[in-house]
């Protein structure tokens, strides 16, 4: 088997080289650069003019064509920037490298506009998809006047967040572990911090995130629901420039630069870019709100640090080595609400780094990319003192990544694209149970992936994009293959159909119970070599965990509004599952449960001139079956099946020199459901000697039977802020934000302490101003 793999590995090796004969037609590649920055210019168009075929670059700002010999006058154009033409002259067999260069302008020209979006939507299929930009991330009103990719995933449709405190994220039915999350193509287990608002991912630093909710094609793999994959900027490569920041909450900085400036305008060169940002969040909302209400007296128990640095090689002919390394370390605490005292204390830490590569070789036309990192994520929890449930927990994962990737750009849009990556996991967890029962687990495991993704557009009518990933889990030595396929038929240039389905698989199990939303520890291990049963009783005839799904989807344009409609369904054949319910050392570490999720997502956007307008609604039912307290089989919504969730962000520039932004959104969640307490009991240490008239043991919990049979309350907030943009030199400016989080002080519920029967609630209003430099 694994011989096998190793010369298709190989064949998909030398396809480069093999096809780069092409019946004497000849060949013009290269990138698409933004002039001021030397940034990559993403998703750009490049047409021949007078002609009927053309591409849009890539993540690296990659194009290829592909024409009979003559002469050519290409045309690049991208939203916000000036068009630029450049001439081409194919030969017979040649290949051609150019650099192109684009600069920006105040004013786009509308016809650019709509031809620019028009482009991406005929030739992409782009079901389950979404991709954001730096300049989306900023339209949101933001907590603290801190823009985060943290709070724009909440308003994209089929994506529910857990809340401010101990957010997690679930797209379209699946939990955290069964989305996959990656920075520059490294795996973050956990990139959420213990306040919801924010992530790891520093919004100036970001180039793109693509945001696949569903029917993701076969270039993914280990994971069953979705994938967010962020993408950072290289650093500009003509000057020093970057940003300082602060508010109530944080300080951030970043700064980037050449540190070999090219000697000429497409010649090799080196930038880097680093960035950081310090929460005092403990400290300063003690200080700057404890006049706003009880909600602030002990502040707010949240820390956190985020360090990621990158340099960047650059090569004459657009090929470059990114070297990269980070650092994000978060930490909060249970707190008693009379003392202020901490109860538990829990940290999260994330290091890792690596590099990643694009080479243009000079004979072929295939770009070839590829990576190699390493990355290690720690969770730990530590009860402090007494009259709490939580007892000490910690785990771990980490290993390498690597990856090589091959990737052709075909006339008409379309695209050829094929690659190998093998992953190696290590893991570990020392766990408790509810009720006090250990589970301690060590496992390592390797992860051999081949993938085969083809786009072609028929004709202007019709898109496919058959896939296929075969997959090969060396801990439970099992072969996975995954077809995959996604498919657009163009009704009218304003109207169009899409769908997508394909299998999936993943290795991972995620420690967080169902019995809560509310889960701060999330540790993460390899499916276990045990023997695992189901909700029937029955042995499972694998330990990996896999999925199916099915979406489609209609997209109208009219006029300046772009509506989007997409029904989808996935079921989970197995999740592999920590027994909640362990209560004896013999009993099993783990059950299997299945589930299924449906819904249907609605979004409308309009944009004109100085207005922004984006809704976003969805409705979902998610149900799992499993075994309940009793071993019984019980069906049961998952814990964040939250059943209707929709969002309104409005967005208005104003003034007469467009220096001042007013942003809105409005959130409105149906109830999270929970498990309700039937009672409680006492562990008597000392058992018949025990003197039952004092305090003798621990309070533990008697669950209902019904798991998740109780609802929570509705969850609504509006949230605002206004923007000045204050020039200062050409290269310099101020940024005055003024933001109020929760603006009408909604007491939305967090959780409720099972053992006092007090309520605890999300963020309360939270007003607050950002100051930046940018230079």
């Amino acid at each position: 088997m694994q011989k096998s793999l190793g010369l298709l590995a190989a064949f998909l090796f030398l396809l480069p080289f093999l096809a780069s004969a092409q019946n004497n037609n000849g060949t013009i590649k290269g990138f698409v650069y933004d002039k001021k920055t030397g940034e990559p210019m993403i998703y750009t168009n490049v047409t021949v003019i007078n002609g009927k075929t053309g591409v849009q670059t890539d993540v690296n700002g990659y194009f290829s064509l592909t024409l009979a010999p003559g002469s050519y006058k290409l045309l690049v154009t991208a939203i916000g920037y000036d068009s630029s033409i450049t001439d081409a002259n194919i030969l017979p067999d040649a290949i051609v490298t150019k650099k192109i260069y684009i600069t920006t302008k105040e004013v786009s020209l509308k016809d650019v506009t709509v031809s620019g979006r028009k482009t991406e939507k005929l030739t992409r299929i782009n079901t389950g998809v979404t991709t954001v930009t730096p300049r989306q991330l900023k339209m949101l009103p933001s907590a603290g006047g801190e823009p985060d990719v943290a709070q724009y995933l909440q308003v994209i449709p089929g994506v529910i967040f857990t809340g401010d405190q101990g957010g997690q994220l679930y797209i379209r039915g699946g939990s955290p572990s069964q989305v996959g999350i990656y920075l520059d193509g490294v795996t973050i287990y956990n990139p959420f911090h213990s306040i919801g608002l924010f992530s790891v991912f520093e919004t100036e630093a970001i180039r793109n995130v693509d945001v696949y909710t569903a029917g993701f094609s076969a270039q993914y793999g280990n994971r069953t629901a979705a994938i967010v994959d962020v993408h950072t900027r290289d650093g500009n490569k003509n000057r020093i420039s970057g940003l300082l920041s602060a508010s109530p909450i944080m300080t951030r900085a970043m700064v980037e630069g050449p540190l070999v400036k090219s000697k000429k305008d497409n010649g090799a060169g080196i930038s880097f870019l680093v960035t950081g940002k310090q929460s005092y969040l403990y400290e300063s909302s003690k200080a700057l709100y404890g006049s706003l209400g009880d909600a602030y007296a002990n502040g707010l128990p949240f820390q956190f640090r985020d360090l990621y640095g990158k340099v960047t090689f650059s090569g004459d002919n657009g090929s470059k080595l990114n070297v990269f390394g980070f650092n994000f370390d978060d930490r909060a605490n249970l707190l008693n609400d009379t003392t202020g005292e901490k109860i538990a204390d829990y940290r999260w830490k994330t290091t890792g780094g690596g590099a990643t590569f694009v080479v243009s070789p000079a004979g072929t036309s295939a770009l070839i990319d590829g990576k190699f990192a390493y990355s290690h994520y720690d969770i730990s929890n530590e009860k402090l003192s007494s009259g709490t449930d939580t007892l000490p927990r910690t785990s771990s994962v980490g290993g390498f990544e690597a990856a090589i990737n091959f990737t052709y750009f075909l006339k008409n849009y379309s695209q050829l694209k094929y690659g190998v990556e093998i992953n190696g996991l290590n893991t570990s967890l020392s766990y408790y149970s509810s009720a006090g029962v250990s589970t301690t687990q060590d496992r390592q495991g390797t992860i051999a992936s081949l993938y085969f993704m083809y786009r072609h557009n028929l004709n202007t009518k019709v898109i496919i994009e058959p896939s296929l990933r075969i997959q090969y889990y060396s801990e439970l030595n099992r072969m996975s293959p995954e077809p995959r396929l996604g498919i657009k038929y163009n009704i009218s240039d304003n109207v169009r159909l899409k769908g997508a389905t394909g299998i999936y698989s993943q290795t991972i199990v995620s420690t967080k119970s169902d019995i809560d939303i509310v889960n701060l520890f999330a540790g993460f291990l390899l499916s276990p070599d045990q023997r695992i049963r189901n909700a029937n009783g029955e042995i499972v005839k694998s330990n990996l965990q896999k999925s199916y799904h099915a979406v489609c989807g209609l997209e109208v344009d009219v006029n300046r509004v772009e509506l989007n409609a997409e029904p989808w369904i996935k079921y989970f054949d197995q999740i592999n599952e920590l027994n909640r319910h362990k209560t004896q050392v013999n009993d099993p570490d783990f059950v299997a449960s299945s589930g299924i999720a449906s819904g249907i997502d609605l979004s409308a956007k309009y944009s004109k001139d100085r207005i922004y307008l984006w809704a976003a609604m969805g409705y979902q039912v998610v149900n799992y079956t499993g075994i309940d307290g009793k071993g019984n089989k019980q069906t049961y919504p998952a814990p964040f099946d939250t059943r209707f969730n929709s969002n309104i962000v409005a967005s208005y520039t104003a003034g007469s020199k467009k220096d001042w932004e007013l942003s809105a959104r409005y959130n409105l969640r149906a109830p999270f459901p929970f498990t309700q307490t039937q009672g409680f009991y006492e562990n008597f240490s000392m058992g018949l000697q025990t003197n039952p008239a004092v305090p003798n043991g621990q309070v533990n919990i008697i669950y209902a039977d019904e798991i998740n049979g109780g609802r929570l309350s509705y969850f609504h907030r509006l949230d605002l802020s206004a923007k000045k943009h204050i020039p200062l030199r050409e290269h310099s400016s101020l940024d005055l934000t003024f933001a109020a989080t929760n603006a009408y002080n909604r007491n939305n519920i967090f959780y409720v302490d099972r053992l006092t029967n007090t309520k605890k609630y999300q963020l309360p209003l939270f007003p607050s101003v950002n100051l930046t430099w940018n230079f």
